[in-house]
This record gives structure tokens, sequence and C-alpha cells, in this order.
């Protein structure tokens, strides 16, 4: 429908502009006899010119790509013809007007021509110059016909010959003629000025299309036109271009400690950092969240696009002020460069993507080119992925058992639970290769649920009552459903709950402290034990042990396997020992692996231990021993049957 009013109006324009060059030339044309219009034939030539001319106009659409074009061009020369020879008729003259054939057919002849090479010329594709041609051989089509058939024209005077008083003189012929003027050039002006309103509004939503709204900088799909623009006029000679992929480390944090409007603070005073140091032939965008990617061309080798990312690292750790506040952020940078690594821009990005994720292992700030390796372990990672989710059904998973001891006697006082994998192909795999995986593609809650229903099942089936801890993911604690879970599995393994123990890291409270307190408190209700895993790594604050109701504290490997040689090590150690007393949380140290880490932590105070110095983690038939000692628990048959009491889980509020 809007296709038909754009041609109705070309056609009330093309024909109303026809009409009026014929009857501007008429008013010039002058004669010294008294002449005039006839009203009738005059207004039907107008008609003529419109609808002839719409109706070419309308061929000439409905042609495309075929000779209909030029045939629409005929019809409209044709009307051209028409037009005229019907105003003529109404050319009411004191004489005779005697037509002279051959001119008469070639205006005919040159209105039609003209006309279809004017149509060729517009309608059909090709360089922008057709148009104004098209638009030039119209004109010719309008001025040679009209002029040409004027010369066919021989008038000879008649006296006997009158105008009649009802016809139409010159000055109201010019009145007319000038009032469709008016109009056209009015409706000229209004669709010059919604044009020109249309373009703008346009280049705004093109605008808005290619940029980020919070920080100003290019989108994702403004990257993908550049990089493949930059692509496309790179020369054989010329240097390569890099491809930078990058995010802000501890982003979440600022946005998880500070709230949302912090962290749009941090990306909108980065962004603004990053652009004043691009230089020529350098691009940057914001692909979402807090990633980013630049882009550099004419780098001569792998120290350039080093320097330019240094640059932009520069940028963006400077403090960023937000409320009196000095909010700091890091980054880690993947290069890639064309075309060296690969030849299209999805490749180059994913490339990009692997090597900022190998920087990400190496420290905040670090910087990582591609190497062709880095696929190969990240296809390693989903072939890992795809065979995790058939290892619970293959039985490929198995769990060992970790002695936690009593500091004075060195009595078995509990196990931790850890996962291994026997895997058909690469046998044992280690459980830092595929925790993180499963941690990134969700697959944690599945496996974290089995670890949790297995360690229950196996641990009720022990004549010796042992406490069993086991380790709790972030995402795990993340799901409000987690208490439920927990609660049906100790009433389906008939496991008492003060025998189970739930490892958690400050990193899985620190997202969000509300509904970790909420989910820790539902824990506490069903009588199972909270236990801080890997104290003195993450964020270690005061507030988390005020907050939380912890009952133990599990100081890392890390401190322990430092206190006989480092005196910071030790002097954490100490404090944490102080200060969980002072709190009556009982301390447990990991890594314990020498008697002088015993001596040290003996000396300190320190009630539970856990290291190879007592036991390398185990599968449970190599701690039958310990765990079948005779003893007053039931049986693995008899706790299946014995159902503990059911507990209603509350919601517990900050």
């Amino acid at each position: 429908m809007q296709k038909l009013n754009w041609l109705f109006m070309s056609g009330v324009v093309g024909g109303s502009t026809i009409w009026m060059t014929h009857f501007i030339a008429m008013l010039s044309f002058d004669p010294p006899l008294a002449h005039a219009y006839e009203p009738t034939l005059t207004m039907a030539s107008l008609a003529a010119a419109i609808g002839v001319t719409i109706l070419g106009f309308l061929i000439t659409a409905a042609g495309k790509p075929g000779f209909l074009i030029e045939f629409g061009g005929v019809v409209v020369g044709a009307g051209i013809a028409i037009m005229h020879y019907t105003g003529m008729a109404g050319y009411q003259i004191a004489g005779r007007m005697e037509w002279d054939p051959g001119y008469y057919a070639a205006s005919v002849f040159l209105g039609i021509g003209f006309g279809a090479v004017a149509m060729s010329l517009i309608a059909r594709p090709g360089a922008p110059l057709r148009q104004y041609l098209g638009i030039a051989a119209l004109i010719l089509a309008i001025t040679t016909m009209h002029f040409t058939a004027m010369s066919a024209i021989t008038i000879i005077p008649d006296s006997l010959i009158v105008t009649s008083n009802d016809m139409i003189p010159d000055s109201l012929l010019t009145v007319v003629v000038a009032i469709i003027g008016m109009m056209l050039a009015l409706g000229a002006s209004t669709y010059a000025i919604d044009l020109q309103s249309t373009r703008g509004t346009a280049e705004r939503f093109r605008y808005l299309s290619l940029h980020d709204p919070l920080t100003g900088l290019p989108n994702r799909v403004a990257l993908g036109e550049h990089l493949q623009e930059m692509i496309s006029r790179q020369k054989n000679d010329a240097p390569g271009i890099a491809v930078l992929s990058f995010d802000l480390d501890r982003f979440k944090d600022v946005n998880d400690v500070h709230g949302h409007a912090a962290g749009d603070a941090v990306l909108r005073g980065v962004a603004e950092r990053m652009s004043k140091v691009l230089g020529e032939g350098e691009f940057i965008a914001r692909m979402g969240g807090d990633e980013f990617v630049a882009l550099s061309r004419n780098l001569a080798g792998d120290h350039a696009a080093s320097a330019f990312a240094s640059r932009l690292i520069e940028a963006i750790i400077k403090p960023v002020e937000w409320q009196g506040k000095n909010l700091l952020v890091g980054t880690s940078v993947g290069i890639s460069r064309y075309p060296a690594d690969a030849p299209k821009p999805e490749e180059l990005l994913a490339q990009a993507d692997l090597a900022m994720y190998r920087a990400k292992t190496v420290g905040s700030n670090a910087v990582r080119h591609y190497e062709p390796a880095m696929d190969d372990a990240a296809r390693d990672r989903s072939a890992l992925a795809m065979d995790m989710r058939q290892g619970i059904e293959r039985n490929e998973f198995e769990l060992y058992y970790q002695y936690q001891n009593n500091s004075l006697t060195r009595d078995v006082i509990g196990f931790e639970v850890l996962l291994r994998w026997h895997h058909p192909v690469r046998g044992m795999v280690p459980p830092a290769e595929f925790i993180p995986i499963a941690d990134r593609n969700g697959f944690i809650h599945e496996l974290g649920d089995w670890v949790l229903l297995t360690a229950c099942q196996q641990a009720a089936c022990w004549k010796n009552p042992l406490r069993i801890a086991v380790n709790v993911a972030p995402g795990q604690l993340a799901n409000a459903n987690l208490a439920t879970r927990v609660h049906e599995i100790l009433l389906e393994t008939g496991l008492e709950p003060s025998r189970l123990e739930l490892e958690i890291t400050e990193s899985g409270i620190i997202a969000d402290h509300q509904n970790a307190l909420r989910i820790i408190r539902q824990l506490k209700q069903l009588g199972v034990k909270i236990a801080m895993d890997d104290y003195g790594t993450g964020y270690s604050s005061l507030t988390t042990l005020q907050n939380f109701p912890f009952d133990k504290i599990k100081i890392d490997r890390a401190f322990i396997d430092g206190v006989t040689t480092n005196r910071q090590s030790a002097a954490i150690v100490r404090s944490t020992i102080i200060l969980a007393d002072s709190l009556g949380i009982p301390v447990l140290a990991e890594g314990v692996e020498r008697e002088e880490h015993m001596d040290f932590l003996l000396k300190e105070g320190c009630p539970q231990v856990q290291g190879f110095l007592f036991g390398r983690p185990m599968p449970l038939s190599e701690i039958s021993h310990v765990v079948n000692r005779t003893g007053g628990e039931r049986s693995c048959d008899e706790a299946a049957q014995t159902e503990p009491e059911t507990i209603h889980i509350r919601s517990a509020v900050a």
C-alpha cells in the first residue's frame, strides 16, 4: 500500500509538472491574435497528464526487471503527447491552425522515445549517475515533444473566428498555473522537510543500534562491521590487525558490595579513559556486561599489540571515584592477530577470548597472545564437559576420603569427602580440571547433588559414626532449594544431621550475603554443621565471621606450608587461631604434611588437623577398618529403614 501511495503521489507531481511546463510555454507563445483556452479541454489535459503518468509509473514499477520498464516509459511519453494535443485542442485563437504531419509524428516519437530512455535509466539498477541522466531524459521528452509539436502548427489569421467570452484568458491561466506551481512547491518543501527528518531519525536509530547506551562506546554489532571493514581494506603487504578481548576483574565485587549504580559508574569511567588513549587506527567496543574488545591496525608485531594492551590496562586500573569512594578494578587481556591467527572475524574474536581466559590464570592485569595450543585446550574442556554428564550414568565417579584428626590425640574424628573421576580413556582426571568446567557449564548442581547423596548413603552404613565434610560450590549455595534438598537426602539415607558438615567458601557468600545467610540458617535448623573453607585465601573479613553462624574455620594449606619458613604465614595462622578461639569456633588446619607443622599448630593451640602426614585421600574400601570399627551405630539397612525426625524448614531472615 505504501508503494502505491508513493506511485500515486509521484504520478500527480510528474503529470502536474508536465502540464505546467506545457502551459508556461503556451503563455510565453503570445501570438499577435486574440486567443484564449477552452476550460473543459484545458482541465482534461491536466487530468490526462496525471492519469497517464500514474499508469506509466505503475507499469514500470510492476515490470522490474523486464521490458515493461521501458514500456512504462513509452506510456509516460505518450501521456505527454496526449496532454499536449488535448490542451492544443482547447486553444482558441482568431485564426485557423494547420498541422504538419511530419512534425506531428516526430513530436510523438520524441516523447515516447525519451520517455522509454528515462524510465530505463531511472528504474534499472546502476550507478547514481543513471538517476540524474534519467531525469534529464524525461525533461527532454517534455521539451522536445512540445517544441516539435509547436513547429507543426501554422496559424492563418481569420477575422471571422472570434474567441468566446467563457474562455480562460491568459491572465486567469497564469493564476491557475501559479497556484498549481505553489502547491507543487509546497509539496516539495514538505517532502524535503519530511525526508530530512526521516534521515535524521534513521541516523539516530542507526547510532543507537550501533552504540552502547551506558558508555557511548560502539557495541557488538558495530564491532563486527568495523572488524570486517578493516579486514576488507587490509592490503597484502600491510602489518596485521590485532584483536584484544578483555573484561574487568573484581567488577562483580563492586556490584555486589556497592550496588549496580557503582558498577555503572565504573563502566562509564573506564570507557571514557580508554577512549581517550585510543590512537589512529584503534577502536574499542563494549560487548556487554564488563566485556570489551579493542582493535588496532598496522601493528608490526606482538610487541606493538602488547603496548596497546598496556595502554588500555593503565587506563582501566586507575581508581574510579564514586560518592567519595575509590572503586578499583583490574583486567586480563587476550590478543589474536589477523591474518596470522585466523582469516575470519568470528574466529579472531574466539581466539582472543581463549587468550584472555589463559591470561586470567596468570593473574590480574596479565596479557597473553593466542597460541594454537589454546584451541586444543578449549576442545579438551568441551570434550570433558560432554563426558562428565555420561560419567555419572557409567559410574565413573568415586568418592575418596581424607582423615581429619584431633591434634592432641591424633585420633580420626571425621573425613573430608573428595571426588575422583576414573575416565575410561584419560584415566584419573584431577578435580582441578573437571570441577571448574562443571562450575562454568552448570553441571556442578547435578554433580554436587550426586556427591552429597552418595556420601550420606555411604556414611549412614558405617558402624563408627564419624562426621563427613562435603564441599558446597558457590553455584549450589545460590540455589534457594539447597536446604530442602539436603533435608530430603538426610531423610532418604537416614544419616544423622549432626554427622554432616558442609564446607562453604567465602566467594560463595560474597555474591549475595542475604540469600547465603538465609540458606545457611535453614541448614543449621536441620542440625547440619557449617564450616568456612579455605580461610585466608579470599576476603576473609571479620564481618563474615561475625554475621554467619560457622561451626568451624578451615585454614588454607597455603598458609600451613609456610608457617615454619614465612613470618607472615605464621602470623596469619596464629591470628586466625586466636580470633576463632575468642569467637568459640573450632579451627582445622589443612595441608599438614610434616611434624614441624604439627609442632607449630600444637604450640598455637589448633585443635584439628588434616593432611598427608596422617593420610592421603583414599577410596571407601581403604578406610573400612576405621569406619566399621565396633560401636553402637546402626547398620546400613537399619539406617535406610529408620527415618530421622522430619524438620520443617522455615525462612530465616537476616
